[in-house]
């Protein structure tokens, strides 16, 4: 076997193929021929959320014990290089010595020599010198004997307890029992071998540096991000428990720093494949190699690596090199004096037969010398900014007989479109793209003609000026070089670079649009304790019924033809069936014939058809429901019924637990966004995702009763835990105590750590079921050893009295369950206070008598998770974040677009968000629209904490109208406050 670089462990050495061009440069290898290049949108595959994982092999540890405790580098060694036996070898037999790993984390930031590794003792607190970061808040220091969340000794007693467990770290590689100084609570590295990864991409620049330039946010807390990301954390768990290491940042805030570091590994990663490629053909030097380590962004890279590219056609400079005119090129610009061009003239030879041809020759190889010089493009650029550039789009030449005159008036606004490319919206460029990839519109970069006169004036008389004295005819070949370079290669070059760039960022802030959008839905308040119907609207083939009780048991699906002159007798059945079943509440879906629908029940509800019920209604959005409905899960879950009525469940079950119902469905099938199908999809699925992860966790589930498609979206769960889990929920009996999901297959101590927290456990209902049983033991072990006498099998069926703990119900980290009970102790509470007033009143006593600080201060803790522990000790049992957040509008009558008029005052509900303005539900069939520029600050609702300007899907607003198209059904709003 091959020697391994020593931080190596078990990943292998990434390949990277020598034999082509990196994918990544192939897009502006264009051939310099085309005299007009225009720049066409595309989309771009957007990086992913997370660095994919490379697949490690399990070490092996060899079973000799000799030594284990004192010759650490040595165990290290076979660790790499041998399988391990987890039948035979116990987990402590792995010690590693800490600053080892935690020095590979951080080769990301700056890289140390292996020399100095070496010499350098072990030791608890690495010094900050190693990350090249000047240090933060001593609360927020990484490597601080604290630790980051609980920062009390105890827990850290507690933790290091836990780690020779024999049922801790089964099913996971013995690697996840190193620990590091960025871990300081002892717990588990998953992702050791990443360090390998960093060590052998490393730049000439700081990676926390660099991220906290493009981000604006202090180096300090990008140095503990690039930490806390680097050791495998999720987002949920970081912005939650590891507050005070990144300086109470919100999960949106961390997911674009995630974006920028992965473009960050990305550019790393293609300048070394760039490096191995020259240095295979030989044309690697030392000022190339620095100018590769010095680049920052895919566009640098490729101006620096452009003039050892090798076309699939050879260009016109290329094929000039190839007559032997670049030495007369060089000449003309070192020593023109020297310079004979009659001498290379060659009758008979094409490309050299007349003096034209030659000076041809000479000038593409000077254009292209003059377009892949860096110093030049960097003045171009900068002249750019301080110039007027516009991005012009008109409507396309044969455009009315190409494309449906419908399609065209959509870009009405952009048929004539000019402005300046650095005020012009987000939304305008999507817009304007869409209509470019139709052939509906034509667009081009505007540049000044006193730019391209500035920069031809500078190159001839500054950069590409003659060192001694040219004939005027040498000149004007210069000059003309110059044009040509322009006109053929830069101009199309900055057209590329700036659409590229207002593309990119249009995307991105769409992309999180959709994401604020997502959230908004997703956390809207619950509507429990009620039977609801739900009714998924239609005209030939009737609407269909499906009434669910309080707990979304299904209850009775049914179909009724309200639009096809049975209007009558389908009354009389609807109000059988809500006489029935007790039902009060309709949900009606957005889709085709709501309106009619929606007017057919407020209509009956105005005679009080269904007296003594008192019945009413909500429209809720369907999106996604009839994909749902023919999905796999749907399928498994409703086998029996049609996919029809499937859609009318759905509809019902939004509005009792819209976060439960949605995750079941693709979040860009919602639709609560804009432009999403003109945008990365791979960049908007890992976007949604982590938003759907982030909203799930934050709720929290109940472990128990909760269901495996909710289960999977929990921080640190995937599809198979969360499989694994239920099955031994079905065969074990239901967890008793967090502590039960160690002995879960596939979850190791790193998954434990990220979704302990997010898991809540009902007091209540564990209570009964320990009344009903005669021992308190979760799971069969006999049963279990006998299948298999495995040492996962014998973890997993440890005979383990398990306890109820009443701090499982709560959003307290295990972590901190030490801290949490010395502050119990400390206010004179008991577990079993937790979410009674009497705990509210000692806890407000004691913050009254000591302060915030006095009592983080006492408990050797941090501010941040003091408040997480006082949080989960008085908030009342069931308690859900989103009762802060609205619910559906109930309605008994309808109003119709013609009731309206200007100036008048109505309350709505905000239905879509988007750049350039947010859609209100008014109740008249039809949404209105609220332009950006008349959202401000000042209406906003001061008692809410926001993200942005932007107002959410679900907020309810007082609107004043302002316009009326009934022709094309347009509503123009004024907000006037949010309710």
């Amino acid at each position: 076997m091959t020697s391994l670089p020593r931080r190596a462990r078990t990943a292998p050495k990434p390949s990277t193929a020598e034999d082509e061009l990196p994918s990544f440069l192939i897009s502006s290898s264009e051939s310099e021929e085309k005299e007009e290049d225009e720049w066409q949108p595309q989309k771009k595959a957007a990086k992913k959320a997370k660095v994919p994982k490379p697949k490690v092999p399990k070490p092996k540890v060899p079973r000799v014990k000799k030594n284990a405790t004192t010759q650490k580098k040595p165990t290290v060694a076979r660790k790499r290089t041998k399988k391990v036996a987890v039948k035979e070898e116990p987990d402590t037999s792995l010690p590693i010595t800490a600053p080892e790993v935690n020095e590979g984390e951080l080769q990301l930031q700056q890289p140390k020599e292996e020399k100095e590794k070496k010499l350098s003792p072990p030791s608890k607190k690495l010094p900050v010198k190693r990350s090249s970061v000047p240090p933060g808040p001593p609360a927020c220091n990484l490597d601080g004997v604290e630790g980051p969340s609980t920062s009390t000794a105890a827990a850290k007693q507690q933790v290091k307890l836990e780690a020779p467990e024999e049922d801790f770290t089964f099913d996971e590689p013995p690697l996840k029992k190193i620990k590091s100084a960025s871990c300081p609570q002892g717990n588990a590295i998953k992702f050791a071998a990443s360090a390998h990864l960093n060590e052998e991409h490393k730049m000439n620049w700081d990676i926390v540096k660099v991220l906290s330039q493009r981000t604006g946010i202090e180096e300090w807390v990008c140095a503990n991000i690039i930490r806390l990301f680097n050791d495998d954390n999720t987002i949920p768990f970081i912005a939650r428990y590891r507050k005070e290491l990144i300086n109470n940042l919100e999960a949106d805030a961390l997911r674009e720093v995630q974006q920028v570091l992965e473009e960050l590994h990305s550019v790393a990663k293609k300048v070394h494949g760039s490096i191995q490629k020259l240095k295979k053909e030989g044309k690697l030097s030392g000022s190339l190699l620095t100018a590769l380590l010095n680049c920052r962004t895919s566009e640098e890279l490729d101006h620096v690596y452009a003039p050892y590219k090798t076309g699939s056609k050879g260009t016109k400079a290329q094929r000039a090199r190839q007559l032997g005119l670049e030495p007369a090129a060089n000449l003309l610009i070192e020593n023109p004096r020297d310079l004979n061009l009659l001498s290379c003239v060659k009758a008979g030879t094409e490309g050299l037969s007349t003096i034209e041809e030659v000076k041809s020759g000479v000038q593409h190889i000077l254009a292209d010398m003059i377009a892949k010089d860096r110093e030049t493009l960097d003045f171009i650029r900068d002249l750019c900014q301080r110039q007027y550039v516009c991005l012009q789009s008109t409507l396309a030449k044969g455009t009315s007989q190409k494309a449906n005159e419908k399609d065209v008036n959509k870009f009405h606004l952009y048929k004539n479109f000019s402005c300046h490319v650095k005020n012009i919206h987000h939304h305008q460029i999507l817009a304007i793209n869409r209509g470019e990839n139709l052939k509906i519109l034509t667009v081009k970069i505007n540049i000044p003609d006193r730019t391209k006169n500035e920069f031809s004036r500078w190159c001839v008389n500054e950069r590409w000026r003659p060192k001694a004295f040219a004939k005027p005819e040498l000149m004007q070949l210069l000059r003309d070089s110059v044009d040509d370079s322009y006109k053929r290669l830069i101009y199309p070059l900055l057209c590329r670079e700036i659409r590229s760039k207002l593309t990119s960022d249009a995307e991105k802030e769409s992309v999180m649009m959709f994401g604020r959008n997502l959230r908004q839905l997703l956390l809207t308040s619950p509507v429990r304790g009620r039977t609801l119907m739900g009714v998924d609207p239609g005209y030939k083939h009737g609407c269909k019924l499906a009434i669910i009780s309080p707990t979304s048991q299904i209850l009775h699906t049914d179909v009724v033809y309200l639009h096809s002159g049975r209007g009558f007798h389908e009354a009389q059945k609807i109000r059988k069936l809500l006489l029935d079943f007790n039902c009060g509440t309709v949900v009606i879906g957005n889709g085709t014939a709501c309106r009619e629908t929606e007017a057919y029940f407020a209509d009956l509800i105005m005679k009080k058809f269904f007296a003594p019920l008192d019945v009413t209604y909500c429209i809720t959005n369907e999106a996604g429901a009839s994909i749902y409905s023919v999905s796999p899960e749907a399928c498994k879950e409703m086998p029996d019924l049609d996919p029809n009525l499937r859609s009318a469940v759905s509809i019902a079950r939004r509005v009792q637990d819209p976060l439960a119902e949605l995750v079941k469905i693709e979040p860009k099938h919602i639709g609560v966004g804009m432009y999403q199908h003109d945008v990365s999809q791979t960049l908007l699925k890992a976007t949604l995702d982590s938003v759907v992860e982030e909203c799930v966790s934050f709720v929290g589930v109940d472990i128990n009763i909760c269901s495996e498609i909710l289960l999977r979206h929990i921080a640190g769960l995937n599809a198979n835990r969360a499989k694994n889990i239920i099955e031994w929920r079905e065969k074990s009996g239901p967890f008793i105590n967090r502590e039960q999901l160690k002995a879960v297959k596939g979850l190791g101590p790193k998954s434990y750590q990220q979704c302990a927290g997010f898991i809540r456990i009902n007091q209540e209902y564990i209570r009964t079921f320990c009344s009903q049983t005669s021992e308190l033991a979760a799971g069969n072990p006999k049963e279990a050893t006998n299948e298999k006498q495995g040492k996962k099998k014998i973890k997993a069926a440890a005979n383990v009295t398990w306890q109820p703990d009443p701090l499982d119900q709560t959003c307290i980290h295990p972590e901190s369950y030490n801290t949490a009970m010395r502050f119990l102790t400390l206010i004179g509470g008991s577990p079993s206070e937790v979410g009674k007033p009497e705990m509210q009143q000692k806890v407000n006593v004691m913050i009254g008598r000591e302060g915030m600080e006095g009592i983080s201060k006492k408990l050797n803790t941090t501010g941040q998770t003091l408040q997480i522990i006082i949080d989960g000790l008085t908030q009342p049992e069931g308690f859900d974040i989103r009762k802060d957040f609205d619910k559906p509008d109930f309605k008994r009558s309808i109003v119709c677009l013609e009731d309206l008029s200007v100036g008048t005052i109505l309350t709505g509900r905000v239905e879509n968000a988007t750049l350039f303005g947010v859609f209100v539900d008014i109740g008249v069939g039809k949404a209105g629209l609220i332009p950006i520029q008349k959202i401000t600050e000042d209406k906003l609702s001061k008692a809410k904490k926001r993200r942005s300007l932007a107002l959410g899907p679900g907020e309810k607003v007082e609107v004043r109208v302002c316009d009326i198209n009934i022709p094309q059904s347009r509503i123009s709003l004024d907000l006037i406050r949010v309710l």
